[in-house]
């Protein structure tokens, strides 16, 4: 989601006694497989609106932007708080084989770069569309008694008032917030098994947020579903019955509109087996730094191959806790801090124009080129990015991953910078056609170039 939390707090006096109240934190290691289908929405774009989406994009993208480095502030005052913290763990669910499938959206079409994932809350269930969001812990879900919400595309969920005895409270970077109580419910879920069988299974004890005072635009979603590392993310409290590990392979923007994107909870044997998976090592963050994003440490970058002159020390995480690079699903494009942005921005520059003339009269995306010359975009040579870590993983984007294409004679470079010693971003527009790994087990980030319509 855009915004991420900067603050959130919760009683000392939660009463984690009970299972109705327990947040999940275990370590099982059952495995199975889950699925779940990501489905786009249909996008029909002219040059004007595709002009608004990308200046929606750029503002929703800095807001969250905002967020993350406020909230690794606010992780400096909170580091010995949390030490005298632990939050025990829930009794795990029994462990289940098969296949969870679910559909998830692009959020294209509302001016979002987001993805909505549905889910099944409650018994007897019903339908909620959530954002998901990698830099997130907290799930929650707009609820009955609904005192301060936003418009939503389905009625809240109601929640029982003797079962709320440990409130919480998160504030998003742009003032949007969410304020209500812990609570525990069932989710369902739809099994596809390898025979193409299909049934339901509920997980039962499945802590989220039931918020009561919820502001800020979410664009029509009930709520957020966290895939951060902390203990209380949905990935970290499935994990006992998919192990330690989630992927999902975003389709490409401008595919049809019948095939969908996939995330996959639990081991993959075939992306384990895929010939071009790499791997790199998350990192840990410095001891004011937030347990929720995944860090990854860049060693440099690469333009069609040539390392760039980027001092080292822009892409450390400072003893402060600010700085670093981390993987995101809810921010759009990718964005690196100064002055690595600019250093990139020159060299594309540098190998472009002498092909195609610069275009200056779009202030949104820098730099952008004229290729309306070119007849077929399949003939158009743009360079490429690429990543070195410093584990030695190399990881190489195509061209169509570093550049957007506003209208079929305008395209400009998907990168954006932020401030000197801020978060370095790979945002979700990058991530397209690859399929990405989080294993916590291992702690590692892989990746491996598909096309993800035939997963």
């Amino acid at each position: 989601m855009r915004f991420d939390s900067v603050s959130s707090s919760t009683s000392n006096d939660c009463g984690f006694s009970s299972t109705k109240h327990d947040p999940a934190k275990d370590d099982h290691t059952e495995e199975s497989s889950v699925k779940l289908q990501l489905r786009r929405l249909e996008i029909n774009q002219e040059k004007k609106r595709i002009t608004h989406s990308a200046v929606d994009l750029k503002i929703q993208d800095f807001t969250r932007i905002q967020t993350l480095h406020a909230r690794v502030k606010k992780a400096k005052n909170q580091t010995h708080e949390k030490a005298k913290k632990k939050i025990p763990s829930v009794n795990s669910p029994e462990a289940s084989s098969g296949q969870l499938v679910a559909t998830l959206e692009s959020g294209m079409t509302l001016g979002s770069g987001e993805y909505f994932i549905d889910v099944l809350v409650g018994t007897p269930p019903k339908h909620f569309s959530l954002i998901l969001d990698t830099g997130s812990d907290l799930n929650w879900l707009q609820c009955l008694p609904c005192y301060d919400c936003f418009q939503q595309n389905e009625p809240p969920v109601q929640c029982e008032s003797d079962n709320q005895s440990c409130p919480y409270f998160y504030w998003y970077g742009d003032r949007s917030n969410t304020t209500g109580d812990f609570a525990v419910e069932t989710f369902t879920v739809n099994l596809t098994n390898t025979e193409g069988g299909n049934s339901e299974y509920k997980v039962e004890d499945m802590m989220f947020g039931c918020g009561h005072w919820n502001r800020g635009l979410f664009n029509g979603a009930s709520g957020l579903l966290g895939l951060g590392r902390g203990p209380l993310s949905f990935s970290s409290q499935l994990q006992s019955l998919y192990g330690h590990s989630f992927s999902y392979c975003l389709v490409d923007r401008n595919s049809d509109t019948n095939v969908s994107s996939k995330l996959i909870f639990g081991e993959d044997k075939k992306l384990l087996n895929h010939p071009y998976l790499n791997f790199t090592s998350f990192v840990d963050g410095k001891e004011n730094s937030t347990e929720t994003f995944y860090y990854i440490q860049i060693k440099s970058i690469l333009v069609d191959g040539e390392a760039l002159d980027i001092p080292e020390e822009t892409w450390n995480i400072s003893s402060d806790g600010s700085g670093g690079t981390i993987i995101d699903s809810g921010t759009t494009l990718s964005y690196f801090a100064e002055p690595a942005y600019e250093i990139i921005k020159n060299k594309f520059t540098e190998k472009v124009k002498a092909k195609y003339p610069v275009f200056k009269d779009f202030p949104i995306l820098d730099p952008c080129f004229n290729v309306s010359g070119v007849k077929d975009n399949n003939n158009l040579k743009l360079p490429e990015l690429g990543i070195t870590f410093t584990d030695g993983a190399v990881w190489n984007f195509p061209a169509e991953n570093s550049f957007i294409w506003l209208t079929k004679d305008l395209v400009c470079l998907a990168i954006l910078g932020t401030p000197k010693s801020a978060f370095s971003i790979i945002g979700n527009y990058q991530q397209q056609n690859f399929h990405i790994l989080y294993d916590t087990n291992k702690s590692r980030l892989g990746f491996a170039h598909t096309k993800c319509s035939n997963i």
